[in-house]
């Protein structure tokens, strides 16, 4: 049986902050009968300065922290600087026309020479990029985060939930978590909903309609056209993943003839339907559960079916918990109208301090992107002391040697809450405005914001890590600014 390439590794994604359905529901209750929907479970929302690419950033990073080496374990050598490819799976991209994978690349600091390619226009994106990513035989990194608008009191505010899913593939390998056998596309203008360019909403139809005209019909053509060109038969496959709510998953199922396999739920559940990385996301559960040697039917829907058939690896023994560890990692929001802010749902007066001139200086940024973008700062070859921003000369007051300082990469060290401030006078989305100063652990201080934090949280000593946000929005523009903050570790 030919092979079409190994998946190497998994990393995920779900943002910390939990709405509970019931809570979106008695919200709403005055404009809806009683019992209308599905109120059962939480639905992940992203926090002020979390969208669709700092999600990516974040999977993706688990991604690449849990890959095996490609030359060996050298433990000098750099897991990003392995990867050839680059591929960013998103409906909700923040730029329209600006290369969201390439800063996603520079956000993990990925070599220049990463071939980068973005793929969007349906929720197929996330299984697309993955075929694309094994038909070009290459160490490549599929990252696929969506982070969808929803409209207050609709169907889908209650389905829908952010999250991001990275997967890292490459020519067959063993031991692998899991090995793809066999891959089939069906291409169908089937519209089940769909977005206006520039449009902030979906527009769904029925749903019945949905699942009887469409996914009873085309979905079991594409599993029987993949696994006949597998040679396998439906009875040996032990885990089916397809992007529907359970009751539709079950009939199905029940059509491809695959009753009989596990169905991973728990993404629907306590996160949402998280577009095109919710296949991704599902695959990083199954694999968690599955044994060496499982097959795995995974299907992507958008405008057509891709259905993939893998046979999970020995590397799978191994394999760590990253959809169950990002999905244990939440906190309740409790606070409806505060996440109808948060996704610019609600026009709320921040007082005139909000109003400062947001204007992002574009040659700076440029000349400085290793620093913002990926966290580089400097380290002295003469006395070792780590500071940010890289400089000419070493703050060491002992050292002050002149150009001996290399790029040191900070973001994925870890640091300590020396001092902080929770400032509600300064304009915060999420007040208070909390900063302070962050001691790296391998030495050097840095001023910085704090995020993922409540009011009376923050405390001297805390270990923290750091991750890429927003940094603010330059409405009068149109432009947004990322830089990295501190999280609790």
């Amino acid at each position: 049986m030919n092979e079409l390439g190994s998946i190497l590794s998994c990393g995920a994604h779900v943002p910390r902050l939990r709405l509970q359905r019931s809570a979106i529901a008695a919200a709403m209750s005055w404009l809806s009968p009683p019992g209308r929907g599905n109120a059962r479970g939480t639905r992940a929302v992203g926090n002020w300065d979390e969208d669709a690419l700092t999600m990516g950033v974040e999977a993706a990073r688990g991604c690449l922290a849990a890959a095996p080496r490609a030359n060996g374990d050298d433990p000098d050598a750099r897991r990003s600087e392995e990867i050839e490819s680059l591929l960013f799976c998103s409906t909700t991209a923040p730029f329209a026309d600006r290369d969201d994978a390439v800063m996603l690349s520079s956000a993990l600091d990925l070599p220049p020479s990463v071939d980068t390619l973005n793929v969007g226009a349906s929720l197929r994106a996330g299984t697309r990029g993955l075929i694309t990513a094994l038909h070009g035989g290459n160490r490549a990194l599929v990252v696929a985060s969506d982070a969808r608008l929803t409209r207050a009191g609709s169907s889908q505010e209650l389905t829908y939930g952010d999250g991001a899913a990275a997967v890292l593939v490459g020519p067959p390998a063993d031991p692998a978590l899991a090995t793809v056998l066999a891959t089939v596309s069906l291409g169908s203008d089937f519209v089940d909903h769909y977005r206006m360019s520039g449009e902030s909403f979906d527009y769904a139809l029925e749903e019945r309609w949905i699942r009887d005209e469409s996914l009873l019909k085309i979905v079991p053509l594409a599993v029987a056209d993949v696994l006949l060109a597998a040679g396998v038969a439906a009875a040996e496959v032990r885990h089916f993943i397809l992007p529907a709510s359970h009751a539709t998953s079950q009939r199905v199922a029940l059509a491809c003839q695959l009753s009989e396999a596990r169905r991973e739920q728990r993404v629907l559940l306590e996160c949402g339907d998280a577009g095109a990385a919710l296949p991704l996301l599902m695959l990083c559960g199954t694999l968690e559960t599955a044994a060496a040697g499982d097959l795995v039917v995974m299907v992507g829907l958008g405008q057509g079916v891709d259905a993939l058939l893998l046979r999970v690896g020995a590397g799978a023994a191994a394999f760590g918990r990253p959809l169950s560890d990002t999905l244990e990692r939440k906190r309740d929001e409790p606070s409806y109208v505060r996440y109808l802010s948060h996704r610019g749902l609600l026009d709320v007066d921040f007082g005139m301090r909000s109003e400062r001139d947001q204007r992002t200086a574009h040659t700076v940024a440029f000349r400085k992107a290793a620093a913002l973008n990926a966290f580089k700062g400097g380290r002295c070859e003469r006395c070792g002391t780590v500071q940010f921003p890289q400089a000419r000369v070493c703050v060491n007051p002992e050292c002050r040697a002149t150009d001996t300082q290399v790029a040191h990469r900070l973001a994925d060290s870890s640091g300590r809450i020396k001092s902080f401030t929770e400032d509600w006078q300064a304009y915060s989305a999420r007040p208070p405005y909390s900063y302070g100063n962050v001691e790296f652990s391998e030495g050097g201080n840095l001023l910085m914001e704090f995020t993922d934090v409540e009011p009376g949280e923050l405390k001297v000593n805390d270990a923290v890590r750091f991750v890429y946000r927003v940094k603010d929005d330059d409405r009068a523009r149109g432009f947004r600014r990322y830089f990295w903050k501190a999280s609790p570790a």
